[in-house]
């Protein structure tokens, strides 16, 4: 009973946060306490009530699940990267922002083989500590991705009533001067939106987000308006925000455009590619900018290798108070290390 109030309270704190902002990790934090709650008061259901068939129902399966988690989950997951790194090197070419899946598979390699290949006998015991200290600090970030993974999952869910006043479509980089497939799928999300809200209500204006590159004969903004407008958007209906350089700028100067037409009092959403749209969203909170987004769907073999780079995008957005659990770890356990050595 205790369990099951838990856990309502847990599910209820989770709509109450997500509600109000889907576009904070601490919401992927407490939807991650709420489905740990969950699983523990159904075993607990499970091993307490008298029906054997509902105790069948709920340990086999759970048991099944930690069973593989625990002892196949990292080899599975750590094969999946290194296949998809290679998929991913062959279509996308060897640069090495595509290399993430690869060095991050190697990384967990590394780890499953560590304890065989250098046993305990071999590292002195007064180094206990820190080893202790590294493995929190994996353990830490362990679980941060895990936030990050379910935040990111909730906030594929937006959907933006068909009420918007504007549509910023973020830049991506041009090829050649043209739109590139990739910054194509975020124009054809915009358009989409745009004619849906048309047959709806009425036609929002669409802003085309992106400043011109070292190496391109023209904007990024304007390069994307001109492909709308060739897929039959009104150019009335357009506008240029071509001074960005990066996603932060796309959102402060587009909320610049809007606030200068309509003061505070209208309403918008953003279009980036999936993978990109929660962090999209946190850029637009840094800058004031009410606005959530919709994303526009990616390859699946370029999914992992973008989702590791958008996790450590975040670590650098938020890279004082990693930094200051992290320092405090080692510091904590190089203290601790160095009075084994003095004492023992």
């Amino acid at each position: 009973m205790i369990f099951g109030v838990f856990t309502v309270i847990l599910f209820i704190i989770f709509l109450i946060f997500h509600l109000s902002d889907p576009r904070r990790i601490i919401n992927g934090f407490v939807f991650n306490v709420f489905c740990c709650s969950l699983v523990v008061s159904g075993a607990y259901f499970a091993l307490t009530t008298p029906i054997v068939i509902f105790r069948v129902m709920i340990l086999i399966p759970l048991f099944i699940v930690l069973l593989f988690l625990s002892t196949f989950g990292i080899i599975v997951l750590c094969v999946g990267l290194l296949l998809n790194a290679r998929i991913l090197l062959k279509k996308e070419g060897r640069r090495f922002s595509n290399c993430l899946t690869l060095i991050f598979g190697l990384c967990l390699l590394l780890l499953i083989l560590f304890p065989i290949f250098i046993p305990e006998r071999l590292i002195s015991s007064h180094l206990g500590p820190l080893l202790a200290g590294g493995s929190l600090i994996l353990i830490y970030f362990f679980f941060s991705l895990t936030n990050f993974l379910s935040a990111y999952f909730l906030y594929q869910f937006n959907r933006p009533k068909y009420n918007q006043d504007f549509i910023i479509v973020l830049g991506s980089g041009l090829i050649r001067d043209k739109v590139p497939p990739l910054l194509a799928s975020r124009i054809d999300k915009a358009i989409d939106f745009y004619r849906k809200q048309a047959s709806a209500a009425y036609p929002p204006t669409i802003i085309f987000s992106g400043g011109q590159g070292p190496n391109e004969n023209l904007s990024e903004a304007e390069a994307m308006q001109k492909y709308a407008i060739e897929k039959g958007i009104p150019p009335e209906h357009t506008l240029k925000e071509d001074r960005s350089v990066n996603t932060y700028q796309n959102m402060l100067f587009s909320k610049q455009i809007m606030d200068s037409l309509m003061s505070d009092k209208y309403s918008s959403i953003f279009t980036t590619n999936n993978f990109h749209l929660f962090r999209a969203g946190l850029y637009a909170k840094q800058t004031g900018l009410k606005s959530q987004g919709i994303g526009s769907k990616t390859a699946f073999y370029y999914w992992p290798n973008a989702m590791i780079r958008e996790y450590i995008a975040i670590l650098v957005m938020n890279r004082k108070r990693h930094s200051i659990v992290v320092g405090s770890i080692l510091v904590f356990s190089m203290i601790i290390t160095t009075i084994y050595f003095l004492v023992l």
